[in-house]
């Protein structure tokens, strides 16, 4: 039996979590991030993104006093993608950009919203996108 070539689907996973969260911290770390003259430490920026995609809610400093407007929406748009998962914007995106999804892709979907199967993975992603999409709207 040869092994697998590729990454297992929890380990994609994984990787793009741990990839959304330092990209969160540079965009964070960046001085237009923060409040002029209050400078952001990249652990503070690091600890921030973490705790946003991972949609804990922690915060070591105050959000609307040391934030920008920037830094802001870089912490809202993490929260999203961490609270609606990777797999499923990334799922949005290829039916957007009228793209196959391939099956490495659909096992990693699976994976990321747990479900036992692997039909209509993709319409449940949508869904899922869809119906936040009108609660947000309806809550504004």
């Amino acid at each position: 039996m040869r092994p697998q070539a590729g990454l297992h689907p929890a380990q994609i996973l994984v990787l793009l979590f741990a990839a959304l969260i330092l990209f969160g911290s540079l965009l964070l770390w960046l001085p237009v991030s923060a409040v002029p003259h209050q400078p952001t430490a990249y652990t503070t920026a690091l600890f921030t993104s973490a705790s946003a995609v991972c949609v804990t809610g922690l915060a070591v400093v105050n959000t609307a006093a040391h934030w920008s407007l920037f830094g802001q929406v870089v912490i809202m748009l993490l929260i999203q993608m961490g609270g609606l998962g990777v797999m499923t914007l990334s799922a949005a995106i290829f039916v957007l950009l009228g793209l196959r999804i391939s099956l490495s892709q659909r096992l990693a979907m699976q994976e990321g919203l747990n479900v036992m199967g692997l039909s209509g993975i993709v319409r449940l992603a949508l869904r899922i996108l869809m119906l936040t999409a009108v609660v947000e709207a309806i809550g504004r």
